[in-house]
Formats: structure tokens, sequence, C-alpha cells
């Protein structure tokens, strides 16, 4: 995004409002509704979850963070990934009108355990 962009985010003046908090309710609200958005994915009772952000002035981007515990046989990376991915859309809805370049990308799973692909953890 543009250093004005970020600016505007981090100084919590965005017209529509307070952009962070809103992207994240956005995300956990987007990690509860996953097995209605994505087919064939299952219902996974989440029993924690966070959406955080770290605002990288020097790149002028915003990197997105969830993490998702849960009990029972499956893994919950769907439901972080979702939450990711609405977190940063809400992100660019609510910023659209001062920049329209923003873009979205790298997102990844980045560590999962259990479930019954197993663990997971990404090199580098």
């Amino acid at each position: 995004m543009k250093a004005d962009t970020l600016s505007v985010i981090r100084e919590g003046a965005a017209a529509k409002g307070d952009v962070l908090a809103t992207a994240r309710i956005a995300g956990i609200m987007a990690v509860k509704k996953t097995w209605e958005l994505i087919p064939l994915c299952h219902l996974v009772a989440a029993c924690h979850i966070t959406m955080d952000f770290n605002l990288l002035s020097e790149s002028n981007e915003i990197e997105a963070v969830c993490k998702v515990g849960c009990t029972g046989r499956t893994g919950a990376e769907m439901e972080a990934l979702t939450g990711v991915t609405i977190a940063l859309l809400t992100i660019y809805d609510m910023c659209k009108a001062i920049d329209r370049e923003m873009e979205l990308h790298s997102i990844a799973l980045w560590e999962k355990s259990g479930g019954k692909s197993g663990d997971f953890k990404r090199e580098g």
C-alpha cells in the first residue's frame, strides 16, 4: 500500500473508522463461518482465535496473522487462512477510497498441528 495509507491506518484516521479493529472482528467472524463459505469444509468448533496485525513501515505493508485452536480430529488451517483473507479484504474495503492500488499477497499456512494429515511447519 502507499505510505500515506499505512499512516492513516496507524493513526486511526480512516473515514470508515478504526481499520484494524474492524478487520480483527471480520477475521474472527470469518473463522467461525469458514464451513459455510468453503464447500465440503468441516464445521470446526474453534476454542481459541487470535487475529493480529504487524505494520511494516519499511515496506508499507500490513502482515495479518490468524491463529486458531480447536479440539477434535481435524485441523483448523482453512479457518486461519479464511480469517487472514477476510481481514485483509476488510482493510482493502475500508481504505479503497484513498488507495485502490493495495495488493493482497503471500497468504500461506505457516504452521499447523493435529488433524488427519498431521503436523506441518513451513521452512524459511
